[in-house]
């Protein structure tokens, strides 16, 4: 890890009592028991590489995670599959959302299937179907907030916390700030990155549950 990264890593010291770290430690069954008692929707699905697969067929809190594609492809869409872990932070995440008064958010991809992988396994990241790429959030009037279009980040430049501020601060990247550092401050989720990482995060907000750590990046 270069020195970057590691000055927006954290180790705080009641990971084990986080979201993020509680769901991230389930096994396929006590996982989807979990989406059951939340009344969620959802199918199981099989995927390469991730633990617990399965399918969203409808919205958390009122909110939908969708990828652009058109409803019949989204049926079978490889990047629509989660692990069912990931699920249960999306789902504590659309809580935030709704107080926003957010109630879609456009996705690229959740899954990426490895091209080989060994069947004993289970992947990480995008492989494991454990992240989530944001792109737009959309209100309950049909107005966007556009990551690419409205964060107004820098490289290396805090996302949270005193300090960090948008530049130009409209009210676009203010709203996605304040929904972002939300989710961070309940740490929802492991790894947070945003435009401020690099350039290929310049358009989406990486959501991400890692299993077995107790640290938690923000970049």
């Amino acid at each position: 890890m270069d020195a970057s990264t590691a000055a927006h890593l954290t180790s705080p010291g009641d990971a084990k009592d986080t979201p993020a770290y509680r769901y991230a430690q389930l096994s396929q069954a006590d996982c989807e028991v979990e989406l059951a008692r939340r009344h969620i929707d959802f199918v199981r699905e099989t995927a390469p590489a991730v633990l617990a697969p399965v399918r969203l067929t409808g919205p958390l809190h009122g909110v939908v995670f969708r990828t652009d594609q058109s409803e019949k492809a989204r049926t079978t869409s490889r990047w629509e599959i989660a692990d069912c872990r990931l699920v249960l932070a999306l789902d504590d995440f659309a809580e935030i959302l709704r107080r926003h008064d957010i109630v879609e958010v456009r996705h690229y991809s959740m899954y990426r299937p490895p091209r080989s992988w060994p069947d004993d396994k289970i992947g990480t990241r995008h492989d494991g179907a454990l992240a989530l790429d944001a792109g737009r959030f959309i209100d309950g009037t049909g107005a966007v907030l556009d990551v690419d279009r409205d964060f107004h980040g820098a490289i290396d430049a805090k996302t949270c916390g005193d300090g960090a501020e948008p530049r130009p601060a409209t009210a676009e990247a203010l709203a996605l700030r304040a929904i972002l550092c939300e989710a961070v401050d309940r740490r929802l989720f492991n790894v947070v990155l945003t435009p401020n990482y690099n350039k290929q995060h310049h358009n989406h907000f990486h959501l991400e549950v890692t299993a077995g750590v107790g640290w938690f990046l923000v970049h």
